[in-house]
């Protein structure tokens, strides 16, 4: 196996680097968008490529993590909320045009979760769950050794499973999916809600905006309206996790995402929850929780693996 690229495509920045022998060299980042007068973004990431393109030519795929909606199987882009001009755009092909080596590409979370079983925390599991908490929820599955996508290749929307039918509404227009409530964005929101509302008294009505973050210190603090707000959201999140489990049967579930920090506020509630709506006591038996373990290169190292695997097939 000799050289293989990696690019990790996000709302604000680009990522790209190169792997020698699974080893990772320093990636070399651009904005994902700019003032409407600089290149586009397929331009800007086709000159980022190559900017970092090996002198020797040898590169055996390009892998590439990306928002979806996304087809992996033919490497058309659906539609991505950050990159308006990306609607069925063809990015493998372009990119295959321009450099004549393999490019496989698939959902950034997808790809994470990809790369926290190769090398992160869920090396040695077969089959893995993740999930990434933060302005959304992202996820990710591995079973029995390989990356689930589906038959549309839109597999892993874990994000968009159904809770409360009737519960608040989520970003992309349906009501009651578990990003609507556990995110960091829907945390955050919450709070500021009840607050709004009078409904108690926080430490959080001092603030001019809130996060997520702002409602983890609190309730470390003790403040009551944030723990309400983080156990309301791990139970939701107990419920959904115990939906997975049932379709998945992981032998890990990974964690991931500023949110994820909250602690026991969180955590303890989702626990709680799990116990209560798993189908099966079987499903907790032997099953390991971790923290993800590779930060901002989760994506990278994900795309390199899948290009890896396309390169030896």
């Amino acid at each position: 196996m000799g050289q293989i690229l990696a690019i990790d495509i996000g709302g604000t920045q680009i990522r790209a680097a190169l792997f020698e022998r699974g080893s990772l060299k320093p990636a070399r980042v651009e904005r994902t968008r700019t003032e409407a007068s600089k290149p586009g973004v397929y331009d800007r990431l086709e000159a980022l490529v190559a900017s970092i393109w090996p002198e020797s030519g040898q590169v055996d795929a390009i892998g590439i993590a990306s928002p979806g909606p996304l087809d992996p199987h033919t490497g058309v882009i659906i539609a991505t909320p950050n990159i308006k001009e990306w609607r069925n755009f063809p990015l493998t092909g372009k990119l295959k045009a321009r450099f004549g080596v393999p490019v496989v590409l698939d959902n950034d979370a997808n790809l994470a979760c990809l790369g926290e079983w190769q090398f992160g925390a869920g090396q040695s599991h077969q089959d893995v769950l993740y999930l990434t908490i933060s302005t959304g929820i992202g996820g990710g599955v591995v079973s029995n050794g390989r990356l689930v996508q589906g038959y549309h290749g839109l597999a892993g929307e874990l994000g968009h499973t159904t809770v409360w039918p009737d519960g608040p509404l989520c970003g992309c227009g349906k009501r009651g999916h578990i990003e609507a409530i556990a995110s960091g964005t829907a945390i955050a929101r919450y709070a500021r809600e009840q607050i709004e509302d009078g409904r108690r008294p926080s430490s959080l009505a001092t603030l001019a905006t809130i996060t997520s973050r702002d409602v983890s210190d609190a309730a470390a603090a003790g403040d009551l309206l944030s723990i309400e707000t983080l156990a309301r959201a791990g139970r939701y999140l107990g419920v959904a996790v115990a939906n997975f489990l049932a379709a998945f049967d992981p032998s890990i579930v990974i964690f991931g995402g500023g949110a994820s920090n909250s602690g026991p506020a969180l955590f303890e509630p989702f626990h709680a929850s799990l116990r209560e709506n798993i189908f099966d006591p079987t499903y907790l038996t032997n099953l390991t929780f971790a923290r993800a373990a590779l930060g901002d290169d989760a994506g990278l190292l994900g795309a390199q693996t899948l290009a890896a695997m396309a390169a030896a097939e």
